[in-house]
């Protein structure tokens, strides 16, 4: 296969800040019983983790290429594994803030190189498209392997006990492999590069991107999206918990159900964007999750958990609630693609690091208002308003589809 070194490099990176991402969900259960956080006060380690994408994201997109992608990725790799090696002597709230913080940085870094690195290693947009769909999928089977594996280090009979935090030895051993295995992969970067601009050519251009309205559509899609996706895995171990009342480690493995069902539909979403136009991929799974969430929150009320209860005798909502996220699987990838598809090789990094900037606001306003009114009011309603922007996401595409880009020279 061309390129397979490398490839498999991305896939193991993705894989690697899957899982300490998407940890967020379980950090902010475990916090709660370890520390005595609040639910509001917890859910600000989403910001720590977003707001560094966010801004580092914003700075570094039109740099990046004259750093380099495999020196980005190598830097955001080595920070991980440092901060990982010292979490298991972790004992107070700000180190999670700390290490969220870290691993926002550095997955600024990871994603805007990996995204940059498609284009170099496909050679058509169905070839761009496909790939990013499967790249997606194994970034949700890391997801999905973070949340067995934390669940393994949980003391269901001790809340407050702390030695989940040896977890962490493995997430630095795991970052430290991914960086050896980066450092002697080879990639060609030179179509990443413009020779023709300096720096300051190359944040004229990202501003550039701002001029076209499919762009700007794009960027509300992306915002829209994330706002959804990250309130469903940060707060499901959350309202397994406190709402079905299950034990916390089967609470976390409904993450990673969750993760399973988004893997799986992001596969899928590689198979299907050869068959079918996106916009009919995406409309179809917006419309699909609006109608899953409709039917099956209502069969979480009132609802009785006996103490035994396991994966193997669980009702029937235990499983459905988890298994709607491979109706939202294929939405990012698929949007993702179509937008860097549409725009010259050398303004990706820009474009990737404008995915990431949106996505990471979207994903901190989604999880803190989620949080809000998971607290305030009831965890049903806190997924019913994901009603609200999954139809201006639909109106998005829809527009988005229909506009054009045609780059200036």
């Amino acid at each position: 296969m061309k390129n397979f070194n490398i490839k498999a490099v991305l896939f193991l990176n993705y894989f690697v800040f899957a899982i300490l991402l998407n940890s967020v969900g379980t950090v902010i259960l475990q916090v709660q019983q370890n520390f005595g956080i609040s639910k509001s006060s917890a859910s600000v380690l989403e910001g720590f983790k977003d707001l560094p994408i966010a801004i580092c994201s914003f700075i570094l997109a039109s740099f990046l290429p004259k750093i380099g992608i495999k020196n980005s990725m190598l830097i955001g790799l080595f920070l991980v594994s440092c901060m990982c090696f010292v979490m298991p002597f972790s004992n107070d709230f700000w180190f999670f803030k700390l290490l969220f913080a870290i691993v926002g940085i550095s997955f600024a870094l990871i994603k805007i190189s990996v995204f940059t690195s498609i284009g170099l290693v496909t050679d058509t947009d169905k070839e761009h498209s496909s790939f990013m769909g499967f790249l997606e999928g194994f970034f949700m089977i890391g997801v999905l392997a973070g949340n067995v594996l934390f669940s393994l280090f949980i003391d269901d009979h001790n809340p407050k006990s702390t030695q989940w935090l040896n977890v962490y030895w493995v997430l630095g051993a795991l970052s430290a492999l991914s960086f050896l295995f980066l450092f002697f992969s080879k990639l060609n970067e030179n179509e990443a590069r413009s020779e023709k601009t300096d720096l300051l050519g190359d944040l004229k251009n990202s501003i550039s991107l701002f001029s076209y309205k499919k762009v700007l559509f794009f960027l509300l899609c992306a915002f829209l999206f994330v706002l959804v996706e990250q309130s469903f895995q940060t707060w499901t171990p959350t309202f397994y918990k406190e709402i079905l009342k299950l034990p916390t480690s089967m609470s976390i493995q409904a993450g990673a159900v969750l993760a399973g069902a988004f893997a799986l539909g992001r596969f899928l979403s590689g198979f299907f964007s050869k068959k079918f136009s996106w916009i009919y991929v995406v409309s179809f799974c917006v419309v699909g999750f609006a109608v899953s969430i409709i039917l099956v929150l209502p069969l979480t009320h009132n609802i009785r958990i006996d103490e035994g209860t396991g994966w193997f005798n669980a009702p029937l909502v235990v499983y459905l609630f988890p298994l709607m996220g491979g109706l939202l699987a294929p939405i990012y990838p698929s949007i993702n693609s179509v937008i860097l598809a549409s725009i010259p090789k050398y303004l990706h990094s820009a474009m990737s690091g404008l995915i990431v900037v949106f996505s990471a606001i979207g994903g901190t306003i989604g999880s803190m208002i989620t949080g809000f009114v998971f607290q305030e009011f009831s965890g049903q309603q806190a997924f019913y308003l994901s009603l609200i922007p999954l139809s201006l996401l639909i109106i998005s595409a829809i527009f988005m589809n229909k506009l054009k880009i045609n780059p200036k020279k």
